[in-house]
């Protein structure tokens, strides 16, 4: 298979580099570019550790092809932060307390990204329907929502 030549823009930055067609997202965004905080769980689409935004809408990078991401805009959690402060919402969730053995956090924090630049004002049932398809074994859901009502109320109030 011969190799294809793929921009986007990842994480801010305009990315050209030739690769296989039938590479995943996840791999190419991980060995290729080196973002450790896309990982692998279920390989299957369903545990939402390997959440990016593409376009703006959180997605799981296992199920797309980097074909497929010709000309988009990828987000990682390495693109979140500033040089010298965390982003608002990863602050959250450690004032919160929803982050534990961190697997799962990059994607769970991505998944509330897209919903709050989408929506200013999730409120507690738009918020679980956004993490929906992030699964947390060790912290459990409450704080993690939790975290995510703390970030809105801090961009609410600023």
């Amino acid at each position: 298979m011969q190799n294809i030549l793929v921009n986007m823009t990842v994480n801010g930055e305009p990315i050209s580099r030739e690769t296989a067609p039938n590479r995943r997202l996840l791999d190419f965004l991980r060995e290729d570019l080196g973002l450790t905080s896309v990982k692998e769980g279920c390989s299957v689409g369903e545990c939402g550790a390997c959440t990016v935004i593409l376009n703006g809408k959180a997605v799981t990078s296992c199920l797309i092809l980097v074909g497929q991401a010709i000309g988009t805009e990828v987000v990682t959690l390495e693109g979140l932060h500033g040089e010298d402060e965390l982003d608002p919402l990863q602050q959250a969730f450690i004032d919160a307390g929803a982050v534990q053995c961190g697997f799962c956090t990059p994607g769970m924090i991505l998944a509330a990204k897209a919903l709050l630049d989408e929506n200013e004002e999730p409120d507690r049932e738009q918020i679980k329907r956004s993490i929906s398809g992030n699964l947390c074994r060790c912290t459990g859901y409450e704080k993690i929502i939790e975290a995510i009502e703390l970030a809105r109320d801090r961009r609410l109030n600023k």
